[in-house]
């Protein structure tokens, strides 16, 4: 097998330096699609030798086993006996085995979990799932919060502090690290924890586990904005070519970046004749409507936007 240094000198043809470089899979070659050099004549397919049709044919002939589940303490990785009392051919187990297998069940939970911080770090995996699906958040930026969470754990810092407020805070660092930016607020409200405990934990965190994370910008939040306003793509084209004006004459600096994207936000839904309400863009975006009159009087008078209200 080819080491993958290899692999990637081969993607570039050797004869006209092309990287339109095309595997056919009947003659199993690799060739050139400018020059028709035939680079290899004896590819491998790395790929299954099965075709799938659908979802439920690729699970049933597939012979691997899951991916690592990193939001789980054993990354989903070990067995777990079924709730069903059925056997493998779908038949019901009798009653007299029932008993057994019950003690079975109850004693492979107990030894899945080697102790005290293993038991503690599932209770928080578990918490720390609730809170993302309150908050819909997509798959890796779960994994990125467990995997935090497990840093933090493996270095000591979970005790003597909340579980709950240091699951909020790694959700907090994830969506940030992810690029899905959320308020604290937002935060605060689907974990149930203080917005001030779960700000000072993240700076805690970002202290210990020296996480580098890049301050957010007002440009992150333009699209969850206007996904929950219903606003087209238009309208977010425009807000966005506002705040990068803006950015380039430093109007957003010192200000808070949810504020200036909400601004930003009611701008182009005039401009764009999709309005909304200075009420419903500050409910969204977790600020007041003050904040938005303010930062949208500063970018319409500093960028001589001619907006008719």
């Amino acid at each position: 097998m080819r080491k993958k240094a290899e692999i990637e000198e081969i993607r570039k043809c050797p004869e006209c330096g092309s990287l339109h470089v095309v595997q056919d899979y009947e003659r199993g070659e690799l060739v050139c699609e400018e020059c028709g050099l035939v680079i290899d004549d004896s590819y491998i397919d790395q790929g299954p030798e099965w075709r799938a049709f659908d979802s439920e044919q690729r699970e049933r002939r597939a012979r691997t086993g899951p991916p690592i589940d990193y939001t789980s303490t054993d990354k989903g990785l070990s067995t777990v006996i079924g709730w069903r009392n059925k056997d493998v051919h779908g038949k019901s187990i009798p009653t007299r085995n029932r008993a057994q297998l019950y003690r079975l069940r109850k004693w492979q939970r107990r030894i899945r979990f080697g102790g005290v911080s293993e038991r503690s770090i599932t209770s928080a995996l578990s918490e720390l799932n609730k809170v993302s699906s309150s908050m819909t958040l997509p798959r890796n930026v779960r994994e990125v919060a467990a995997m935090i969470y497990k840093k933090a754990a493996e270095k000591n810092l979970i005790r003597g502090r909340s579980m709950e407020a240091m699951a909020a805070a790694t959700i907090y660092a994830a969506c940030r690290q992810c690029g899905m930016p959320h308020t604290l607020d937002e935060i605060s409200v689907a974990s149930g924890v203080n917005r001030k405990e779960i700000g000072r934990t993240y700076r805690f965190l970002s202290r210990e586990l020296a996480l580098k994370l890049m301050p957010t910008s007002s440009q992150d939040y333009v699209e969850r904005f206007c996904s929950l306003l219903s606003l087209s793509v238009d309208t977010k084209t425009k807000a966005l070519e506002i705040l990068r004006q803006a950015e380039e004459k430093e109007l957003t600096s010192g200000r808070g970046p949810t504020g200036v994207a909400a601004a930003a936000i009611y701008i182009a839904s005039v401009i764009c004749g999709e309005r909304r309400t200075q009420r419903e863009i500050a409910d969204v975006a977790g600020v007041t409507e003050v904040t938005i009159r303010n930062r949208y009087k500063e970018l319409a008078e500093k960028l001589d936007l001619d907006i008719v209200l």
